[in-house]
């Protein structure tokens, strides 16, 4: 099977590769497609991050396993793309370069049978110069009142006596 996807840059300008890669290829096999689709050395670390349809992140599948107990998480290279992305689960986030944060969205377009006499992974498409530098990120948080935070924990701030602070813990 070959799996067709759309890989879009976070961008205000539309910068997107349209690759076909075998469905049992590895995500070390999809990331290097991607960085060759977009012109860069693959030098840099990477992850992917498994997606919900809000492009919301969820498990990272990252190039090295750089965890507290190794073995423990899934890494590209011993993961296949068959085992994280299918007709029902079709986005990925893609973050390459942790330094300057170039961030993908990955989405499943189509699965198709192999055509005989094509090469996979294959660049079908190519839209969008990819810019100079990273696109900045607005990471905005939720604002919590402060009387809103009191409520749902049950705190009174001028009852210091009740608070179950252990003013020894050090």
């Amino acid at each position: 099977m070959i799996y067709r996807f759309r890989i879009i840059l976070d961008t205000h300008e539309d910068v997107f590769r349209d690759i076909e890669i075998e469905a049992s290829n590895t995500l070390e096999d999809f990331h290097n497609a991607i960085t060759q689709a977009f012109g860069f050395d693959g030098q840099e670390m990477a992850s992917f991050y498994t997606s919900n349809e809000l492009w919301e992140e969820d498990e990272e599948i990252p190039l090295f396993d750089v965890s507290d107990e190794p073995g423990s998480i899934r890494i590209m290279g011993e993961t296949m793309l068959e085992n994280v992305v299918d007709e029902e689960n079709t986005r990925l986030l893609y973050v390459y370069d942790f330094l300057n944060m170039w961030t993908f969205m990955v989405e499943l377009a189509d699965i198709a049978e192999a055509e005989t006499g094509t090469i996979y992974p294959n660049l079908m498409y190519s839209h969008g110069q990819i810019p100079e530098e990273a696109p900045e990120k607005e990471f905005i948080a939720e604002e919590i009142e402060e009387d809103d935070f009191d409520e749902e924990f049950d705190l009174d701030p001028e009852d210091y006596d009740n608070l179950d602070f252990d003013e020894n813990w050090n």
